[in-house]
């Protein structure tokens, strides 16, 4: 638990595991699986895999080194002070609250903002201000209310940066919430996005104490758009966000996105060598049934959705990045004034230090993904694949 790595192993690896722990020799483990299983297991790459992944303590009597712990967020926060967030009682008033606010949208249609409310200002910087720092915010507290529920449950979950695609999202690692009963994994996963829905609602039911055109109105009209907003990005499950762990769950499967990814490669070097489509079972072949189904629905899916995300990506995002960008450079010439050229800096600075933020933590996580690729597989002629772990975007 407290070094985050997980794996799901077949029924031949968990005997295995529980023989090499009752003291079995290796020879003697790979005959009793041979045995009760009918499988000639290599006990010894598996034995291999598992001290990469720092599950051994020793070997023949002789200790193994211990693996670091990762330093979770809030090391401070114990379960005990947050199993509040797992109650049923929570879950009852939050479900409440985003009714009573629902309502009043439905019977004031006034209270509903358009996107026109983000625009309070005629200097882009202002707007980009408000829209990054209330963002942020917001996300900050999203991230927090996953780290509470994962907290109470007994994870060490830790907050940290993430890439999905071109999009630079905050994510909380919750590594073993697959340990947790049901309630307690969907409700983790689904704490965000109450979260979310309940600061929309306050500020929904808050609004008909303000002036129609006063300044706080508009920063509840600001609130409830950038509470509201961020919640389409939830339903685009090929991005492995909330929602996807969320189906992953219902699906029963260990690891939807890897396993519809894998389909896909499957399918992609069947069509390159279409005059060899009859070889290979593919990799979804030893998934039960009902799991299966599940990963070649989704691998359209994340097909789909990623080709439309990149499609936007290009003929829409980078666009009107550039042309804000040409803008902001060209006010930052002779003839403009200094509020001009401080907007243009604020520009400039807001969406370049974003972009380098994005190209920095991907470089991260993608050399931490070499050196997982180079750590010995935990072998077994059935299949034994790691879970991933679960975040958020």
């Amino acid at each position: 638990m407290e070094t985050g790595a997980f794996v799901a192993l077949p029924p031949a690896g968990l005997r295995a595991v529980e023989l090499l722990g009752q003291g079995q020799s290796l020879d003697g483990t790979r005959v009793r699986l041979l045995a009760e299983y009918g499988e000639d297991v290599d006990v010894a790459d598996f034995v291999t895999g598992l001290a990469q992944y720092g599950f051994l303590a020793r070997i023949g009597g002789v200790a193994l080194p211990a693996p670091e712990p990762r330093r979770p967020s809030f090391p401070r926060l114990a379960a005990r002070h947050v199993r509040w967030s797992l109650h049923p009682v929570t879950a009852l008033l939050v479900c409440s609250l985003i009714t009573v606010a629902a309502a009043l949208a439905v019977l004031r249609p006034d209270t509903v903002p358009t996107y026109r409310a983000l625009l309070i200002s005629e200097y882009g910087s202002v707007v980009l201000a408000v829209v990054f720092g209330g963002g942020w915010l917001l996300l900050f507290l999203h991230e927090l209310a996953h780290l509470v529920t994962a907290r109470a449950a007994g994870v060490p979950a830790r907050v940290e940066l993430g890439t999905r695609l071109q999009f630079l999202v905050a994510q909380t690692d919750m590594s073993g919430i697959e340990l947790s009963p049901r309630r307690h994994r969907l409700t983790a996963y689904l704490a965000g996005i109450a979260v979310n829905l309940c600061v929309a609602a306050l500020a929904v039911l808050a609004q008909p104490f303000t002036a129609p055109a006063s300044t706080g109105r508009q920063l509840l009209d600001v609130v409830v758009l950038l509470a509201v907003l961020p919640l389409g990005f939830q339903c685009l499950v090929f991005l492995r966000t909330d929602l996807y762990f969320v189906l992953q769950d219902l699906t029963r499967c260990h690891d939807l996105h890897g396993d519809g990814r894998a389909h896909l490669r499957h399918l992609g070097r069947r069509l390159l060598r279409l005059k060899r489509r009859e070889g290979g079972a593919g990799p979804t072949a030893q998934l039960p049934p009902r799991q299966r189904r599940a990963v070649r629905i989704y691998s359209v899916v994340l097909l789909v959705g990623t080709l439309l995300c990149l499609g936007g990506l290009v003929v829409i995002t980078l666009p009107v990045e550039l042309r804000l960008l040409a803008d902001a450079v060209s006010r930052l010439g002779s003839g403009h004034g200094a509020a001009d050229r401080a907007d243009a800096l604020c520009v400039l600075a807001l969406l370049g230090g974003t972009q380098l933020l994005w190209a920095w933590t991907k470089w991260r996580h993608v050399r931490a993904a070499r050196r997982l690729a180079s750590a010995p597989q935990l072998a077994s002629r059935r299949r034994a694949s790691a879970d991933s772990d679960p975040g958020s975007a």
